[in-house]
This record gives C-alpha cells, structure tokens and sequence, in this order.
C-alpha cells in the first residue's frame, strides 16, 4: 500500500456545520502555504519551492494559444508496464492498470514545474474564504464564500471536494472544441461543441449574498455532425443543489422548443459520450455530493498531467492525439507534484453506477487531475486524467484535455479537443448573465 503522508479523517458530516478557520491560521497562507494553501516548500528531491507560478502575459491574444514556457526541458524518463513496479510507489491504481492493459501506454516524467499561478484579486478571495467559509448542513453546499476555493486549509474529503467544485477559472469563458468517444476498434464519433461560461461566483467585488446561490451558467451548443447540430444545453449551477437543484433545459431543433431536463445530474449519461461518462463526471466531479460518504484520505507525491503546453496547440492534429486505445503519450507530460486524496463510498440506500470513487486534487490549483471510479463489485472501472496547463494571461490553472478511459470496454472518452481550430479559450469574451436566461437561448435557436 503506498504511503499516504497525512491522516485519515471521516468527513461525514451528519447534521453538523464546520467553521472557517480561525484568522492566526488564515495568516500562513503567503507564507509557509502558498496563497491558495499548498504547501510552499519543495520535497528536497524533485518537487521545488513554490516560487509564484507563472507570471501574467499582458500581451497574449484573448483565445489565442499558449506557447510552451516550458519547451526546453527534456523527459528525465519513461514509466511503462516494463518498469512501473520501480514507480509503484508514486502511481495510482488506476495509472498502473492502465500500463498494465495497454503495453504501449507509457508516462513521460519531466522536471516539476510549480505554474500554477493567479490575480492577486483571486489570492485575496481566498484569504477572506478561510476566515468565514463554512459547509452547509450535510455538506450540501458552502456559505460565507466567493470568488474560488473557500478551504484552503481543509479539514476533511468535503472541503477538499469543494476546493475543485469552486475553484477559480476566471469570469467568463467562451471556446469551440471536439469531444470524442473511441471504440474498442479505434472508431472514432467526433461531435463539435461550442461552450460559453459566466462564472457569477467569482465576480469581482461580489459579497456571497449577491450569488443567488450560483455558481455559474453554461450555454452548450453542438455545431457538428449535421445530424446533431442545432442542439443546445443550458445549466444554470447551484450552490446548494439540495436546497435547489440545478436548472437544467435543452433544445432540440426537431422538436424547436426549450424544454427542463430534470434528470441532468448524477449517474444519467452524458450525452453523446457513448455512455462513457456520467454527467456528474464532467470536470472530473460536478453536483451535488450528497450520494456518497466522503474521506480525507491525505496527501501523497505522485506523478500527474500537468504542463500540457504539447498536446494544447492549434496546429497538432486529431488524428495525432487520438490512438486506437488511448491518447498519444507522446504529447502528454507528467511530473511529480502533491496531491489531496478523497474517496467517496456510495452511502447505504443510494443508487449509482460508482460505488466508490477516488479523486486525486493538485495541491497548487485545487484541481482534480485522476479520477478512479469502481463498480459496485469494487472492481475498477474507468479512470479519468485531467491535462491542465496555466492560461498565464489571466492567469489561471485549468484543463484542456480530459480523457476517461472505460477498462470494462476498452473504449475511452476525450473532452476540449481545440486542436485543428484558430482559437483556444477566450477568458476576455464579452458575455453577461442575461445572454444565459432561457429567453436568450431561444431567441439564438430561432436565429
């Protein structure tokens, strides 16, 4: 069993509320934490100091992509099935099955680049979240907080969890990009999408009162196959989805109205996913929490994605990326950073497709880079790597490849293939609450 370096801790909340920490253990974060609460010193061996991540590019074009800051380092070596037992102690189950199923599967291991970095506006968020954050009852939801991660100093797998849920990634956000289910055969469905964010939960100056328990509001429209286009999804995310659930519509342009979806959440499927991926999978975890008994199970080094300058261009083609069983490891970097560890375990009376789910969070972005997700047998089924490179004009960590690979199948999954295209994310597109209210899709679909 590999070594996990902090305790165990239960973080089933039963009917109880936990408080902010106190304001003296706020004041570490800027100094032996980083502002976001990682641990600021390196290992000794080969994760550094945090030093501030990348700085600001004032210049780079909105939607433009990101050249590599990192281009000139070079793989210090390779992990495949072969040799992995050298490794074991900083791979995940899931890492090691998948070498294990896919002999031609390897990690490169370059040198830890600790990049994550952002706004001041974002740091100061943070800091102001430690001192009055707190769960709502059962874990539902977060009061008290706005702008990113409300626990940087968490106390349990639950604060940890919504760490990533309302971790920072920018105000709006606008892209087109392919997602991809792959065959067992290596036949490929390509849909194109274009999606469209308003983060209201990190609006500058915003108090928590003002949220109207929202976190954000996704406009998602498939622009290909012909067969599928014209389709729109519209999410308006809650804060407290147990008080208030997401409000879900969809549009489809043979039945030309926008009609409530009230089952987008949980294990239903995702759409045109194959089935791959359930939709509280999207973002590695998304929704309400409430179907699992959550744990803090630590923190651990491990090799994860990271720094995924390679795979992240315009010009590297699809064809390229997507191999018959798994994507191109030759474009893909990995280092050694820490990581949270939460595991979820399906709670009694409850129904879903995982009974018990491991998440692997970056301690630098709050990010869930590996998802581990089992069968009710406790067998393994899918395994989920998040990509993520730091959009260093905003600056802000956040994925742009994510890929869930069914071991049942032998298929896979690939989501924000922006390759082939002009533009990446565009964190400065002009966009408003109101362009996301139902009125607003369907004057679009009618366009």
């Amino acid at each position: 069993m590999r070594k996990i370096i902090l305790f165990s801790v239960l973080s089933l909340l039963s009917s109880s509320v936990l408080a902010a920490v106190p304001a003296a253990e706020a004041e570490r974060l800027g100094k032996d934490l980083t502002p976001v609460g990682a641990q600021k010193a390196g290992n000794g061996r080969d994760i550094p100091a945090w030093t501030g991540g990348l700085p600001q590019d004032k210049n780079h074009k909105p939607g433009a992509f990101h050249a590599d800051p990192f281009a000139a380092d070079k793989p210090l070596f390779r992990i495949n099935a072969a040799n992995m037992k050298e490794h074991q102690a900083r791979l995940t189950n899931g890492q090691q099955v998948l070498l294990k199923r896919f002999p031609d599967l390897y990690f490169e291991v370059y040198p830890t680049r600790r990049s994550a970095s952002y706004p001041d506006y974002v740091y100061q968020g943070v800091k102001t979240n430690a001192t009055r954050a707190e769960l709502l009852k059962y874990g539902s939801g977060v009061k008290g907080a706005t702008m990113s991660s409300p626990f940087p100093i968490p106390q349990n797998g639950l604060e940890v969890l919504w760490n990533h849920t309302l971790r920072f990634r920018g105000l709006t956000d606008s892209y087109t990009a392919v997602a991809s289910s792959v065959t067992s055969g290596g036949q490929r469905m390509d849909v194109l999408r274009q999606y469209e964010y308003f983060f209201k939960y990190s609006m500058l100056g915003a108090e928590p009162a003002d949220l109207d328990n929202t976190i954000f509001l996704l406009k998602r429209k498939t622009l290909a196959p012909a067969n599928l286009a014209g389709s729109i999804t519209l999410v308006h995310e809650t804060l407290d989805q147990i008080r208030s659930p997401r409000k879900s519509w969809i549009y489809m342009p043979g039945q030309r109205r926008l009609r409530r979806t009230p089952d987008l959440a949980y294990d239903t499927a995702d759409v045109n996913t194959n089935s791959i991926r359930t939709v509280d999978q999207v973002d590695m975890f998304n929704g309400a929490p409430d179907y699992y008994d959550w744990e803090l199970k630590g923190k651990q080094e491990i090799y994860i994605p990271y720094n995924a300058y390679k795979v992240h261009q315009g010009n590297v083609k699809l064809d390229d990326i997507l191999m018959d069983h798994h994507i191109n490891p030759a474009l893909l970097r990995y280092e050694a950073h820490r990581v949270w560890v939460i595991e979820a375990k399906l709670r009694v009376g409850y129904s879903h497709r995982y009974s018990t789910r491991r998440y692997y969070v970056d301690e630098d972005s709050w990010s869930i880079v590996y998802a581990e997700e089992y069968d009710e047998d406790g067998k393994l089924w899918e395994v989920t790597e998040a990509h993520v490179i730091n959009y260093y004009e905003v600056p802000v960590v956040y994925t742009t490849l994510e890929v869930t690979y069914d071991l049942e199948d032998g298929r896979y999954y690939a989501e924000g293939l922006d390759n082939e295209r002009d533009s990446t994310m565009n964190f400065s597109y002009d966009l408003s609450e109101r362009d996301f209210s139902p009125s607003a899709v369907r004057r679009e679909a009618k366009r």
